[in-house]
């Protein structure tokens, strides 16, 4: 487990999934040329290749006409999603090969055409394929889905993404409602047969792994999240209809992205840095400008884009905490550097003043809770801190007094971020923060020397068993205070834990 983990925590979401889907291009290659499966190796190097083209060259013009910045990842994404839903074609197959440019070029443009605020609304190989059964009358077989030698990398390959992204909640919700609705609909009384076929031979777990769990298309609340694999799992199922139109899979998609678009926060931002600040070492803090006001909950995070050449095997997009609070016009990001460096974040830190990067995929269920009087304690970290002073200043700005206690651990006193917005904190709102420092004595009032543990609890929190305690820091740390929790008696739904795909 612990090199799964080691190895996920080395990469990004996106390049977990590029390399998903490559592989799976690579073992059904393998598989055609020994006739486990039935498609020419040829065929489906050709397809691919030629999906792969299409999509690049339209990506490229249309990101020119509407003047945004291209993302190589989510085309070559798209692409391989395709190539692995729709049929290989030969060569001289020109009716297959005009579906597969048709479905290429339409679903690089549902990116550009069918977005607002430049966030599109579908799925591009959802939408791709949907469109081409109504406008030319070709649909997708979903091929990988139908091939039984491919089901274990299909699976075990897509729960390494699930893991990654910690959407279970998602894909569960999916699972359940579909094999249930599966049980109710079918007209075969022994319900057991279309159960295994649907297992073992459909789209189920390509669509659920895959293309349910694109984060521009997903919702941003568990809730949410929960409800929004409901709505496609329902409507996969293969015997749902109205009259004599049967849903497919692309449309169940598509259905459920509709019903993201109305939840969610709306678009993408464009951000122009004004400042950046050394706030602890190795930490900055970088000031934006935002194009235009959004709205977000403290300790919430975004998906924040930079594009920049020669990226490494995390790309150019990162999951990161808003550090500024709601109240605040400005947005601010904290970020600690470590070496070496990822190419992302040297990009970052040499940007400089006017230089813009965007933001979107708002999300996060770590917040506060909207009854005031709840007793909180926040244990933070290192960079683990930025939702808490996203937390704090937001709680000076409007003046609640809240319960709170801060337990924030670093190594040596000058890596603590952000003490001004605590002290002003402790002084307007009442909120106490303990220091915690592992690798240096110091004579500084309010710090503990030593690690953050059961025992500090006890002695700074008497009243501990009556809180609700938020955790944010790198995974391990998270894992840590979890089970210490556990074993000081606070149960689970008491433990809030930070979590966005991947710490930069």
């Amino acid at each position: 487990m612990n090199i799964v983990d080691n190895f996920l925590n080395k990469i990004t979401m996106y390049r977990l999934v590029l390399y998903y889907l490559f592989g799976l291009i690579v073992v059904a290659t393998v598989f055609g040329f020994f006739n486990i499966i039935h498609y020419s190796p040829a065929n489906l190097a050709f397809s691919t290749l030629l999906i792969l083209a299409t999509c690049w060259g339209t990506n490229t013009l249309f990101a020119k006409v509407f003047k945004a910045a291209p993302n190589s990842e989510s085309v070559y994404i798209t692409g391989l999603i395709l190539a692995l839903i729709m049929t290989p074609v030969a060569p001289e197959n020109h009716t297959g090969i005009g579906f597969l440019i048709f479905a290429s070029v339409w679903a690089m443009a549902s990116k550009y055409i069918f977005a607002l605020g430049h966030k599109h609304i579908f799925n591009p190989a959802a939408f791709a394929i949907a469109l081409s059964a109504v406008a030319i009358n070709q649909s997708a077989t979903w091929w990988i889905g139908g091939n039984l030698p491919l089901l274990p990398f299909v699976f075990f390959g897509g729960l390494l993404i699930v893991r990654k992204i910690r959407r279970f909640d998602l894909v569960v919700s999916f699972s359940v409602v579909a094999l249930v609705t599966i049980i109710f609909t079918t007209s075969n009384t022994n319900f057991l047969t279309p159960i295994t076929q649907t297992l073992l031979n459909s789209s189920f777990f390509f669509l659920a792994f895959v293309m349910l769990t694109e984060p521009l298309t997903m919702p941003p609340t568990r809730t949410l999240r929960i409800i929004y694999g409901a709505i496609v799992g329902l409507l996969f199922a293969p015997d749902m209809h109205i009259g004599s139109f049967y849903f497919t899979p692309e449309l169940a998609l598509l259905i459920g992205n509709v019903f993201v678009y109305f939840v969610s926060p709306k678009g993408r931002f464009l951000l122009t840095l004004l400042e950046k600040n050394e706030i602890g070492t190795g930490t900055y803090e970088f000031v934006f400008a935002p194009n235009r006001a959004f709205t977000f909950r403290p300790g919430q995070y975004m998906e924040w884009t930079l594009g920049h050449r020669f990226t490494d095997d995390r790309g150019n997009r990162r999951y990161f905490t808003v550090a500024s609070s709601p109240t605040e016009d400005t947005v601010r990001l904290g970020v600690k550097f470590y070496e070496p460096e990822s190419t992302f974040k040297r990009a970052l830190k040499a940007m400089k003043p006017h230089e813009t990067l965007s933001v979107s995929n708002l999300a996060g269920d770590f917040v506060l809770p909207k009854d005031p009087s709840q007793k909180l304690v926040f244990i933070a970290g290192g960079i683990g801190v930025t939702p808490f002073r996203s937390m704090a200043q937001y709680l000076i700005d409007k003046k609640e007094n809240r319960a709170v206690t801060l337990l924030y651990s670093n190594k040596v006193a000058s890596e603590i971020a952000y003490k001004d917005i605590f002290d002003t904190a402790a002084k307007e709102i009442g909120m106490r923060t303990v220091y915690a420092l592992t690798d240096e004595k110091t004579s500084m009032p309010g710090v503990h020397i030593g690690l953050i543990d059961a025992a500090l609890i006890m002695r700074e929190i008497p009243d501990y068993k009556e809180r609700i305690f938020y955790i944010s820091g790198p995974h391990g740390m998270v894992t840590t205070f979890t089970k210490t929790l556990h074993g000081m008696g606070i149960p689970r739904s008491r433990i809030e834990t930070d979590y966005f795909p991947g710490f930069a």
